[in-house]
């Protein structure tokens, strides 16, 4: 098969395509003979013209909308607490390049952001100014708890550390220690997810582990928790 490439006529040449000799006035006038100049084209079938109408306009609603340019500009605040903040600062690198998500413009105010990651540990006298700092974020703000520490104390399990979501709201948990990143970009894009009102499947209906649920038993069922039996 040989491919040529052959300049287009001028307006009202039959040798050019439909689409580039009709407005979107004659187009929407169907099948009907355009104009008294014998050398113009028909207009579009309703077959071609719902062909493209459909490769050419999306619809959608205005919530929607809104939720995708919210999903994919987050804004988050410059804030380290610790050694996760190390691969908080990978994400943005060449290797994961968190931009293709809208996720570069970390800002240096919470009053220019509306995502806060908890990248760390948080000691007690933390926890006040990360509370203090996610009050003044813009609305609606997100919050991700980053790492073993800030989700549930982790290896500092002591009176010094509480976890994030015990003082503030968390939307997603990120866990490990630290978690990679790709394990935090895996939980910007579930927070994208959220924000899109898209529900996610569990594992169970995604590894298809229907049935291997865990059978808790109550005081009449025989024997008591933690003996290890499960149903089936």
């Amino acid at each position: 098969m040989e491919v040529t490439r052959q300049p287009l006529g001028p307006p009202g040449d039959p040798s050019r395509a439909a689409i580039n000799t009709h407005t979107a006035r004659q187009m929407l006038r169907g099948g009907e003979v355009l104009g008294a100049n014998p050398g113009m084209h028909p207009g579009m079938t309703d077959e071609e013209l719902e062909r493209y109408v459909h490769e050419r306009v999306l619809t959608t609603t205005l919530d929607k909308a809104v939720a995708w340019a919210r999903s994919n500009s987050f804004f988050p605040l410059t804030f380290g607490l610790a050694c996760c903040a190390m691969e908080f600062m990978h994400t943005a690198a060449a290797r994961m390049d968190i931009a293709r998500f809208g996720f570069e413009a970390v800002r240096a105010s919470p009053r220019q952001a509306d995502l806060i990651v908890l990248s760390g540990r948080v000691s007690i006298k933390m926890a006040p100014i990360i509370r203090r700092l996610y009050d003044q974020m813009l609305e609606p703000k997100w919050a991700i708890a980053m790492g073993a520490c800030c989700s549930s104390q982790g290896v500092f399990n002591n009176y010094a550390i509480v976890p994030a979501d015990k003082f503030m709201p968390i939307d997603v948990h990120v866990p490990g220690c630290p978690p990679r990143p790709e394990a935090l970009m895996h939980g910007v894009l579930r927070l994208r997810d959220l924000v899109q009102q898209r529900e996610q499947p569990g594992w169970r209906e995604r590894y298809g582990a229907i049935g291997t649920e865990e059978v808790i038993p109550t005081a009449d069922s025989g024997p008591s928790l933690g003996t290890g039996h499960r149903d089936g």
